[in-house]
């Protein structure tokens, strides 16, 4: 169970979607995160003068899926001035360095490559690093220093905006009851359950061997993306899920996994034969009849 935290995010100009400066208690860490339109204030911050480690955030016409660059600098000024002139793809930006500048390269070079192989590792994003930068070596102390910096990282990045380095947590150590399963045909079975992060299909469920007419253009892409980045594999006449994988939403999940437009919230259905609708309207009534009962 995750503990309890909080976050504390600045607005320099006071404009909720400006620039803002993102921090924790008891954490020397800081984020700087930026729209490209912004570029110019952004610079002008002294954290850009320091050693740090930084996501460039983007999109694509071909996929549903975010376009990603993660790298370091030592400052980070100048990578970032090189990809504002020679990177198209990117549109908001979130550095990090510390407010005792006390990150040096080996640090940021840790940081970058295991930003890198955690977002290759939950396939939610397309990353434009050409290669997996290898990490450098660090004494023990200050692995774990960095490690203990990562896992503030990861808890920021989500409260921004970016969730390509959020697992399907707990997954593996679901209760029966919590499962939700889905039925297509030619013997399609997928498992489900879901979490804060959204709805999670579990490994080895079966998904459609392909995609009907009338099938949403965004429900193609976002499969074809799954396909290419290995997610879903064709066994047989069939796709099966390679690895726990977490949509935004129960209907996505089903018309991704059943290759056609869906309500997921009706199609998913647990160990009684419940949907997510029935159980909601359940809730509602048992709400609705407390109510009565205080009053």
């Amino acid at each position: 169970m995750p503990g309890a935290y909080s976050i504390r995010i600045f607005l320099p100009s006071g404009e909720p979607n400006g620039l803002r400066i993102v921090s924790r208690p008891n954490w020397t860490g800081t984020g700087v995160v930026f729209a490209r339109t912004g570029f110019q204030e952004a610079m002008k911050r002294k954290e850009m003068t320091q050693a740090g480690v930084y996501v460039l955030v983007g999109s694509t016409d071909d996929s549903a899926l975010p376009t990603v660059y993660i790298g370091e600098g030592d400052p980070v000024l100048g990578r970032l001035k090189s990809h504002n002139l020679n990177k198209d793809f990117w549109n908001w930006a979130v550095v990090f360095t510390t407010t005792d500048n006390s990150l040096n390269k080996a640090h940021i070079q840790h940081l970058e490559s295991k930003l890198a192989e955690i977002a290759r590792d939950r396939k939610r994003c397309n990353l434009q690093n050409g290669n997996n930068p290898q990490p450098p070596t660090l004494i023990e102390s200050e692995l774990a220093d960095m490690e203990s910096f990562l896992s503030y990282m990861l808890g920021v990045f989500p409260l921004i905006g970016l969730d390509i380095f959020e697992s399907a947590k707990g997954a593996g150590k679901t209760r029966a009851k919590d499962l939700f399963s889905l039925k297509g045909r030619g013997g399609i079975l997928a498992r489900a359950l879901q979490s804060p992060a959204g709805f999670i299909v579990l490994k080895d469920s079966t998904a459609a061997p392909g995609t009907t007419p009338s099938v949403s253009k965004s429900i193609k892409t976002f499969r074809d993306d799954l396909i290419r980045q290995a997610v879903l594999v064709k066994n047989g006449d069939v796709y099966v899920f390679t690895q726990e994988y977490t949509f935004s939403s129960p209907s996505m999940a089903s018309s991704v996994t059943l290759g056609r437009n869906t309500n997921g919230r009706s199609l998913w259905k647990n160990k009684d034969g419940k949907s997510l609708n029935d159980l909601a309207a359940e809730a509602a009534d048992c709400d609705t009849q407390n109510d009565g009962e205080t009053k």
